[in-house]
C-alpha cells in the first residue's frame, strides 16, 4: 500500500485529504501523550493531560492551491466541556518556531458533540519576507482570522491535529479532512504592504500602527483626556456601600473577628472571613503593576517607532522591571527590553507617576466592585494597605533534574534535598513585612507545576543523576523492600547489575516499575506539600497556604494537597465553572488563581487562552464565569489574569494577549468594566442566595 496519502478528488470543488474509513493508516503517526485506534470509521484518540501536543500527524502530498477552505470532522466524546483542537498544515522544511511554511488554526468542539468545522485557507501574502522578520510573538500581525499563515498551498506534506498542552484527559475522534472551494478570506491591508511601508509597525505608545479601533491613543493629550474621563467615572461609581474597609460584607452574618483572614464553611458554602469578622469573597485581579507591557528588543528594533535615545527622559524604561517575571528574562538571556506600559503611565500621570498610578489602582478596584490585588503585583501598591492582597512564592531550591517540563516553567523541586526547607524558610523571611500585614491574606507557593501522570515524578527521579537526593531515597526504599537487586529485576523486567548501577542509570524505567513508581511519586508529593506547609505555618501561622495553582494534575496529587493546603487553587481557563468539582470525598475551599477572555478588535494579535468575539462578548463572558464561581459552594474567589494587556510584540515567552482590564495606554476597556461592576456590586447577594 502506498505510504504517502494522496488527495482523492470527489467533486470539482473539493478533495478529501484524509478519511478514517479509507486512508492508509501507515500515513498516520501519533504525537506522544496517548493512544489511538480505528473504530467504525473514526480515528479515536485518548490523550493525556500535561502532554505537550498529543494528537496525530498525517503525512501526504497535496496540492491545495485551488482551495480556500479546510473542513475537519471531529468528535468530542467527553462531557467535561469544550475541547480546543489545533490544526496545522505544513510544507516540507517548515519551521514551527518561526511560523514559516505552516498554517495553524484552532477550533472548539463542545461536550459530547460531533461537528464539521471549517477554517479558511488564506492566500499567500505578496511580501513573505515581512512575515519572516516577525518573531518573539505567540501570534503576529501576519495572521488572518486568528491564524498563523505562511503556507505554500501547492506543496503540503503534513497535517497535524492535536491538543496544545491540554490540562485534562480527553477522548476524541477524527473522521475526515477535506479541502474545499468557498468564499475567499480577505487579506488585511497591512499584509499587502512592502517591508519599507510595514516597518516599523509599532507606534511610540506600543500600539499596532496599521489598524484603527475605538479608543486608540493618538497623542499625549488623548492620555490626559482619558484620565479626566475616568476620574469622572470613578466619582460616579464609588463602589458598593455594604463593604467594610477590607471589602468584606458588612451586612452579612457576623463571624469571629481574629484580626486575620481565615476560611470557614457556613450553611454548606465555603467563605473567607476578613479581619473584622465579616464574610469575604475574593474578587481580584493578578499583576497590578505598571510594567505589564515589557517587551524584548533584541534583533527587533525595526518593529518600533522612535525608541528613546540615551539621555532621553523616557530611556529609563529600558531598565524598569517586573520583579516576578525578571528571572525569566535572565534565564533566556534577554538583555534589552522596553517598558511601553510604564512609559505611557509617566506620560499620563506626570513625574510622580508611580505614586499616582498606585493610588489610582486602589480607586479603580473599589469603583469596579473588586476587593483583591492578586499575586504577582507591585509590592509598593500592595503595601499601601488599601486593598487586601495575596502573592506567590516560587521555590528556589534544587530541581529534580530529570523533570519533563510541560508548561515551560521551572522543574519540579526535590523535597528530599536539604536545601528545600532552608531555602523556602529564607524566602518566607524575606517577605516578613507582607506576612505580618493583616491586609495580606495568604500565599500561593509555586505555579502550574508539571505533575505528569500518577507515576511520573518517580520516573523523572530515576532519570536524574546519581547525586539526586530523591533518587538516593528512592533506591534506599527499594533496596529495603526487595533486598536483592535480582528480585527487583524480576518484577520490573529490568537488568540492573547492582543497586549502585541503578543509582547511576538515567534511563526511563521499564513498564514493570509502574507500581513502585506510583508509590514513590505519592511519597514525593506528600513530602513536597508537608515540607511547604510545615515551614509556612512556622513563619506565618495566621496566613492562608493557598496551594500551588493547579493547571493540570491527577486525583492522587489533589488528595495529598487537600491534606496540607488551607485552600486548593486552580488556574482554570474555560467559559464557566458550573461543571467544576473536586474528587469525591474532598471538601475544601477553592481559589481560582487565573482565568481570562480576550478579543481581536483592539489592535492586539492574540486573544489569550479563551477568546471572545469582541469586547462586549468579553465582558459578558466575565460576568458568566464569575457568577458561576459565586454559585459554587467550594469556590471562595476568582482572580483575573491580568490587570493590563501584555505587550503587543510579546513578553519573554512571546505571550501577547489582549487580556487586560486596561490597554497598554492605561485606558480601561469600558465594556469589560461594566460587567465587572455588575457582578462585583452584587456578588455577596449572589453568593448568599439559596
Amino acid at each position: 500500500m502506498n505510504s504517502i496519502a494522496k488527495a482523492q478528488t470527489q467533486k470539482e470543488d473539493e478533495i478529501v485529504l484524509f478519511d478514517a474509513k479509507s486512508s492508509p493508516m501507515e500515513t498516520v503517526s501519533f504525537l506522544p501523550g496517548g493512544t489511538y485506534q480505528l473504530v467504525d470509521g473514526v480515528l479515536r484518540l485518548t490523550t493525556q493531560a500535561n502532554s505537550v501536543s498529543p494528537g496525530v500527524l498525517i503525512k501526504g502530498s497535496w496540492n491545495i492551491s485551488k482551495y480556500n477552505l479546510l473542513s475537519v470532522e471531529l468528535t468530542n466524546y467527553d462531557k467535561k466541556g469544550s475541547m480546543n483542537v489545533a490544526i496545522r498544515l505544513e510544507n516540507p522544511g517548515a519551521s514551527i518556531e518561526k511560523g514559516q511554511g505552516i498554517l495553524v488554526d484552532n477550533v472548539s468542539v463542545s461536550s459530547g458533540n460531533s461537528k464539521e468545522l471549517t477554517i479558511p485557507i488564506p492566500q499567500e501574502p505578496p511580501f513573505p519576507e515581512v512575515g519572516e522578520k516577525l518573531f518573539g510573538m505567540r501570534y503576529t500581525p501576519y495572521r488572518v482570522s486568528g491564524q498563523v499563515a505562511s503556507l505554500n498551498r501547492k506543496n503540503v506534506n503534513c497535517i497535524a491535529i492535536y491538543l496544545n498542552k491540554p490540562r485534562a484527559d480527553w477522548n476524541w475522534g477524527i473522521k475526515k479532512i477535506t479541502a474545499r472551494v468557498g468564499t475567499p478570506l480577505a487579506m488585511p491591508d497591512w499584509m499587502l504592504l512592502p517591508p519599507d511601508k510595514f516597518f516599523p509597525f509599532i507606534d511610540i505608545y506600543g500600539q499596532f500602527k496599521h489598524k484603527e479601533w475605538p479608543g486608540k491613543t493618538k497623542s499625549d493629550s488623548d492620555l490626559k483626556e482619558a484620565l479626566k474621563t475616568e476620574i469622572a467615572d470613578i466619582e460616579a461609581h464609588t463602589g458598593p456601600t455594604d463593604r467594610d474597609q477590607f471589602g468584606g460584607w458588612k451586612s452579612g452574618p457576623k463571624q469571629e473577628a481574629t484580626g486575620h483572614f481565615y476560611v470557614k464553611k457556613i450553611d454548606g458554602k465555603w467563605w473567607m472571613v476578613d479581619p473584622e469578622g465579616n464574610l469575604y469573597w475574593s474578587h481580584g485581579v493578578v499583576r497590578v503593576t505598571p510594567s505589564s507591557a515589557i517587551t524584548p528588543l533584541g534583533d527587533r528594533e525595526i518593529y518600533f517607532t522612535n525608541l528613546p535615545k540615551d539621555g532621553d527622559p523616557f530611556a529609563e524604561f529600558y531598565t524598569t522591571r517586573d520583579e516576578l517575571l525578571y528571572p525569566y528574562y535572565v534565564a533566556r538571556n534577554i538583555k534589552k527590553t522596553y517598558d511601553f506600559s510604564a512609559a505611557n503611565i509617566k506620560r499620563k500621570y506626570g513625574d510622580d507617576w508611580r505614586t499616582k498610578y498606585a493610588e489610582m489602582a486602589h480607586k479603580r478596584l473599589k469603583s469596579w466592585g473588586m476587593n483583591t490585588i492578586a499575586n504577582s503585583s507591585d509590592k509598593t501598591i500592595c503595601l499601601m494597605d488599601k486593598t487586601p492582597y495575596t502573592d506567590r512564592i516560587e521555590l528556589k531550591s534544587p530541581d529534580i533534574e530529570g523533570t519533563f517540563n510541560f508548561h515551560g516553567w521551572w522543574k519540579f523541586k526535590d523535597p528530599f534535598h536539604p536545601e528545600f526547607r532552608t531555602n523556602f524558610r529564607k524566602q518566607l523571611q524575606e517577605r516578613k513585612k507582607e506576612l505580618d500585614d493583616p491586609w495580606c491574606f495568604g500565599f500561593f507557593v509555586d505555579n502550574e507545576i508539571s505533575w505528569g501522570g500518577p507515576s511520573a515524578i518517580a520516573e523523572w527521579i530515576l532519570q536524574s543523576p546519581v547525586t539526586q537526593p530523591a533518587k538516593i531515597e528512592m533506591v534506599k526504599r527499594l533496596q529495603k523492600k526487595y533486598g536483592k537487586i535480582g528480585k527487583l529485576n524480576d518484577v520490573w523486567k529490568s537488568n540492573y547489575s547492582s543497586w549502585k548501577d541503578m543509582l547511576k542509570t538515567q534511563a526511563m524505567p521499564p513498564s514493570g516499575s509502574l507500581q513502585d513508581c506510583m508509590d514513590f511519586t505519592s511519597v514525593v508529593t506528600e513530602e513536597y506539600f508537608k515540607n511547604v506547609r510545615d515551614e509556612f505555618k512556622k513563619v506565618a501561622p495566621n496566613k492562608l497556604y493557598l496551594g500551588c495553582r493547579f493547571a493540570g494534575s491527577n486525583e492522587k496529587v489533589l488528595r495529598i494537597a487537600a491534606k496540607y493546603c488551607d485552600v486548593i487553587s486552580y488556574n482554570i481557563y474555560r467559559t464557566s465553572l458550573s461543571s467544576f468539582s473536586l474528587p469525591e470525598g474532598i471538601d475544601k475551599p477553592v481559589m481560582i488563581g487565573e482565568f481570562h477572555f480576550g478579543a481581536l478588535d483592539r489592535g492586539l494579535f492574540h486573544p489569550g487562552l479563551v477568546d471572545a468575539k469582541n469586547q462586549v462578548a468579553r465582558g459578558e463572558a466575565y460576568e458568566k464565569y464569575v457568577t458561576s464561581a459565586l454559585r459554587h459552594p467550594n469556590i471562595i474567589g476568582t482572580h483575573w489574569h491580568q490587570f493590563s494587556d501584555q505587550a503587543t510584540t510579546g513578553r519573554f515567552d512571546g505571550e501577547d494577549f489582549q487580556v487586560g482590564f486596561t490597554d497598554v495606554c492605561d485606558k480601561p476597556y469600558e465594556e469589560t468594566i461594566e460587567k465587572i461592576r455588575e457582578v462585583g456590586y452584587n456578588m455577596y447577594e449572589i453568593r448568599n442566595a439559596k
